[in-house]
């Protein structure tokens, strides 16, 4: 479809959501609310669109004046007017591209993030945790809350695995690029001929589900109580706190095992609607993309995806050959928007890209 077809298109759909609004009588409660956030959101393309449009017959006019007329004063006022036109046409089509590219009905959402050390051994684990307090400092800054879920296989100061649940607006569109491989390499402080080692943390985001978006039926669930087990204490092997959650027709486990079994069985279905949310989402994505090819990277988490160089204070993003030399503000102040906002507009320019194509 025609670029001036489909603004023709938002215009009509805007102005019929406009009409069945001035008369809420017609209309049942739900729907309302309904159409009125799809008017609120067609509101502003319906303004770029609509200027577009009129710059669009502008142009038009003045192209017919330049043709017909013999009067060098109106040549030069409709030679002024096409030039003018021009520049606006320009403008409004880079805006409303992006305005038109579909969106992620999960970009509002919260996120889950979950991480995991890699190869590398204790060096992992630490680098593990080094990217949960990154992420952790990155949510304080934009007043995102941050819960911690769960914490296991604390090896010095460093985890195997951590996860940890982040409300706020916007979240999971700033967090999703994360998804993938990080790769560290730095001399452990262990080392003492200097010598640099190459570990790796995978880091996933799962857009965090509501009621809404998933219905699990109870009779899908097998939920087992079973005794804590840690380092000691009164509290372990004396009570069936820790909970494990099993969805029987993907075989999908949670496990939860804090001193709490109604929090853990919170935050094990927490999690559970998270991951099955994300396991439908990518069947969606994957057919869509088999269609478009539209992608950051693969998006596969296999991918490795950013490196953190500390001998040389350098962070490379693999995906859009993006370095800079700021590692240790990064880490320690979460300085990390430079590169999701690259990503971020990689993202749209690939679309628009594909957009451009299909037209």
């Amino acid at each position: 479809m025609a670029f001036e077809d489909r603004l023709k298109n938002i215009i009509k759909k805007y102005n019929s959501l406009n009409d069945k609004l001035s008369d809420p009588s017609k209309i049942s409660s739900q729907d309302f609310a309904k159409i009125a956030k799809e008017h609120s959101d067609l509101s502003e393309i319906n303004k770029h669109a609509t200027k577009y449009l009129e710059n669009l017959e502008l142009l038009n006019e003045a192209e017919e004046l330049l043709k017909t007329s013999e009067e060098k004063e109106l040549k030069d006022l409709a030679l002024e007017q096409k030039k003018e036109s021009k520049l606006n046409l320009e403008s409004l089509k880079e805006t409303l591209k992006i305005m038109l590219i579909p969106k992620d009905i999960a970009d509002e959402k919260g996120a889950i993030i979950e991480i995991r050390a890699g190869t590398g051994g204790d060096e992992a684990a630490l680098f593990a945790s080094t990217l949960f307090r990154m992420y952790q400092k990155y949510a304080e800054n934009r007043n995102w809350k941050f819960e911690i879920l769960s914490v296991s296989g604390i090896v010095l100061e460093g985890c195997k695995e951590a996860m940890a649940s982040i409300s706020g607006k916007g979240v999971y569109k700033r967090l999703k690029f994360e998804s993938g491989v990080h790769r560290v390499q730095r001399v452990p402080t262990t080392e003492s001929s200097g010598r640099i080692h190459t570990s790796a943390a995978t880091v996933a985001v799962l857009p965090e589900a509501e009621d809404i978006d998933l219905k699990i039926n109870d009779k899908d669930l097998r939920i087992d109580s079973y005794r804590s087990s840690g380092a000691g204490g009164q509290h372990v092997n004396t009570t069936d706190s820790a909970i494990r959650i099993t969805h029987i027709p993907t075989g999908l486990v949670v496990v939860q095992s804090e001193k709490s079994q109604h929090q853990n069985k919170a935050k094990a279905l927490k999690i559970l609607k998270s991951k099955l949310y994300d396991i439908e989402r990518e069947k969606q994505n994957k057919e869509i993309s088999d269609l478009r090819k539209v992608q950051v990277g693969s998006g596969d988490r296999s991918e490795r995806i950013r490196t953190y160089n500390f001998p040389q204070n350098r962070i490379t993003d693999h995906r859009i050959n993006l370095t800079t030399y700021n590692l240790q503000e990064a880490i320690q102040e979460s300085n990390i928007d430079q590169f999701i906002d690259a990503l971020i507009a990689d993202d749209q320019a690939k679309k628009i890209s594909q957009d451009d194509n299909d037209e």
